[in-house]
């Protein structure tokens, strides 16, 4: 047990140095642990103690194999991301043993009882929100105590209790179903290389049923340094004094935005004229632009790009709509005030936003802008791999020929678009960032040559942009969330009223 001990030692220290390497500081990273149970399973190599009975003048007359015995394992881990983790963990194998009688009447018990501890490399395969597949590679340092006994005919052995230690690879496979983001079941298949005292190698395989716990951060609201407050809901606050008692404050503002990005899309940037005309038009007014997330990622990750978010709408309140800094204060809610169900691709979507909370008044509906641009509404899909433009999408794009035609100082930008990932589950076929960028650029070229080629459309008034798989809309994790992905959207540009 002291040369198990020191091994532990080792392994956890090996762990403790890979752990504080900067890939821990990924998204979605914390500790974990658990206890698994269940039964293992050995193959006793009866041939070849038959042979070593002949070899000492007696014949075998039968063997009687224990080869199953209860086993279970505590682990403890790092998960750095969805894909990986480090795990160490200390196993009980359970015993083994024979019964082997022979002629001359004799017997011959052996018995082994096997434990170590183990550090393995395991990588996750999530197939849904909640179910995943795992496989694990690893080395095990396993503690092999023999006994033998003899009867009758068969002689004493000269030493009846070795023991050795050893160091072998271990492998194994499961799947994981998380009952919560703390808790989950895990069931496990496992293969562990053992050495014997007695110069016998094997496989001891190791069928348990495990509970896991995460330690996540907890979860708590974000607190922003503010100016004196007005306070018309618990879920809503304002930044400034309410002059008129019937006044109302409410949020007229609601942009959503792509996984992991800040950016302001061209087409949400006409909703930010309104608000810039409204703040214009009542300039004792100022607004707490507010920004959330979905609740993938780490808390503290989230938190953070909430507040970039709000922060690049002030930004752009400020610099295109001249709008002073001292009437706007943007805060970062990060995931705490989840307006849809976390669990579903549209609800990630619709929790990703911004709104802006300001006073309202009482024309607030009559307030018009003229546009500065116009997105079409129009959705065009593309197969994997592929940038041809299917049939169902001709009508579409010859009503957005119709529209330009009509209006000939219109220009227009396309944009294409890729999914990160094809298919699902073991066949899942991850796509490279060079080739996601290129088709994503054959996508919006293709749009282009449609118009030109089809429509008679001058391609001087087009033009193209590729984003790969930066912008999704969609995580990606099915079929549906893959295809919604795959897209080219057109964006309109004009001038005048």
């Amino acid at each position: 047990m002291k040369r198990i001990a020191k091994t532990a030692g080792v392994l956890g220290l090996a762990g403790c140095v890979a752990m504080s390497s900067p890939f821990a500081a990924a998204d979605d990273a914390f500790w974990y642990g658990g206890l698994n149970a269940g039964q293992s399973r050995a193959k006793i190599d009866d041939p070849r103690i038959s042979a070593q009975l002949l070899n000492s003048g007696l014949a075998t007359s039968s063997i009687v194999n224990d080869e199953r015995d209860p086993a279970y394992k505590l682990f403890g881990g790092y998960q750095y991301n969805r894909m990986f983790a480090l795990e160490a963990g200390y196993f009980d194998l359970g015993q083994f043993g024979y019964t082997a009688t022979t002629v001359p009447t004799g017997t011959q018990v052996g018995k082994i009882k096997l434990k170590g501890v183990n550090l393995d490399l395991v990588g996750f395969l999530p197939l849904t929100e909640q179910f995943s597949a795992f496989g694990r590679v690893g080395v095990n340092y396993a503690q092999a105590k023999d006994n033998f006994t003899a009867t009758g005919a068969v002689a004493a052995p000269t030493n009846a209790n070795p023991s050795k230690s050893a160091a072998n690879y271990k492998a194994g496979m499961g799947l994981q179903y998380d009952f919560t983001d703390a808790v989950g079941m895990r069931l496990e298949a496992e293969r562990y290389r053992i050495n014997d005292a007695v110069g016998r190698n094997g496989d001891v395989n190791m069928y348990s049923l495990g509970l896991v716990y995460r330690f996540r951060e907890k979860k708590s609201a974000p607190v922003a340094a503010m100016a004196p407050v007005a306070v018309a809901e618990p879920a809503r606050v304002v930044i400034v004094p309410v002059k008129v008692k019937t006044q109302e404050y409410c949020s007229i503002l609601d942009i959503q935005f792509e996984i992991k990005n800040d950016d302001i899309q061209r087409e949400d940037k006409e909703k930010l004229a309104v608000l810039g005309a409204f703040m214009k038009k009542y300039p004792d007014t100022t607004a707490v632009i507010e920004g959330f997330t979905d609740d993938v990622g780490a808390l503290d990750y989230n938190q953070k790009l909430s507040q970039r978010r709000a922060q690049s709408v002030v930004s752009y309140l400020m610099d295109e709509h001249h709008i002073s800094s001292t009437r706007l204060t943007a805060i970062g809610y990060g995931e705490t005030r989840p307006i849809a169900d976390n669990s579903t691709r549209a609800g990630h979507q619709a929790n990703r936003r911004i709104s802006a909370v300001i006073a309202c008044v009482t024309d607030i509906a009559n307030l018009k802008v003229s546009p500065a641009r116009m997105t079409m509404a129009m959705e065009i899909g593309f197969d994997p791999y592929m940038a041809e433009i299917q049939p169902q999408y001709r009508d579409g794009l010859a009503e957005v020929a119709k529209f330009m035609r009509a209006n000939p100082s219109v220009d227009a930008i396309v944009e294409g678009h890729d999914a990160k990932s094809v298919g699902t589950g073991p066949n899942r076929d991850w796509i490279t960032a060079a080739e996601s960028m290129k088709i994503s650029q054959q996508r919006a070229q293709a749009v282009v040559n449609y118009l030109a080629d089809k429509e008679g459309i001058s391609r001087a008034r087009f033009s193209t942009a590729s984003y790969g798989a930066n912008r999704r809309v969609s995580y990606g994790t099915s079929l549906e969330g893959q295809q919604e992905n795959r897209r080219a959207n057109i964006i309109f540009d004009y001038h005048g009223k």
